[in-house]
């Protein structure tokens, strides 16, 4: 996805009716309803769901379902452990913009009523493209983003920032200050096995992700 469309967004509309989940594309949508194209709408930081939510009521409200589709935040679910106790968190992937589905003039202009709607909801900035001329997202950019907007697994992943071969230093625990090389990663645990050198010989240690950071970062 190219940088102007690092965006965000969630919900769905199907026969002009929003999913009451947000973010959540079924198999087998179509990428985009006829007549329309996906758009990047940036937001304020943190206001993209608030956006959203505002959004789809309005069009609801002003009966413009045939202007505006489906208007998307993509999220993420990851596990992380700590001292033993998981935590599950949602995290958008496009922070700061938000996905609007929609119909445009002949002329490539956004509908005056459309536009006023969304300019007048608060945490809104613009479109990506020029003034009143939205650019349409490319094929492999909605393909992306609709991936992303598809139901998460119901277990949610863990993911470790590290790699095998890795220096790092353990910052926490019985071990703090030594450094070594991450051995394996053991991502079903929210682990990381490290070889670390103590006392003339290398010993495996097994260790949260929180405890270690990369070498160069210390």
């Amino acid at each position: 996805m190219s940088e102007e469309t690092k965006g965000a967004a969630g919900t769905k509309v199907m026969d002009g009716r929003p999913n009451e989940r947000a973010g959540i594309v079924e198999e087998g949508e179509p990428m985009r309803n006829e007549g329309m194209d996906w758009f990047v709408l940036r937001v304020a930081s943190n206001k993209e769901s608030s956006v959203r939510e505002t959004l789809l009521r309005k069009v609801q409200i002003e009966k413009m379902t045939h202007l505006v589709g489906r208007i998307l935040v993509p999220t993420e679910k990851t596990k992380t452990i700590k001292g033993g106790r998981q935590r599950v968190v949602e995290t958008k992937l496009y922070p700061g913009y938000v996905f609007v589905e929609m119909r445009l003039e002949p002329d490539g202009r956004i509908p005056q009523d459309v536009f006023f709607l969304i300019k007048e909801t608060t945490g809104v900035g613009d479109f990506v493209g020029t003034a009143g001329r939205p650019t349409p997202m490319k094929e492999h950019e909605i393909e992306k983003m609709l991936i992303d907007s598809r139901k998460p697994d119901d277990e949610p992943t863990i993911k470790l920032v590290f790699e095998k071969g890795e220096s790092v230093t353990i910052r926490e625990g019985p071990f703090q200050g030594y450094e070594g090389t991450v051995d394996d990663l053991l991502p079903e645990k929210g682990l990381v096995r490290v070889l670390v050198t103590i006392f003339g010989r290398q010993a495996p240690i097994e260790l949260e992700e929180w405890q270690l950071s990369k070498a160069d970062e210390v």
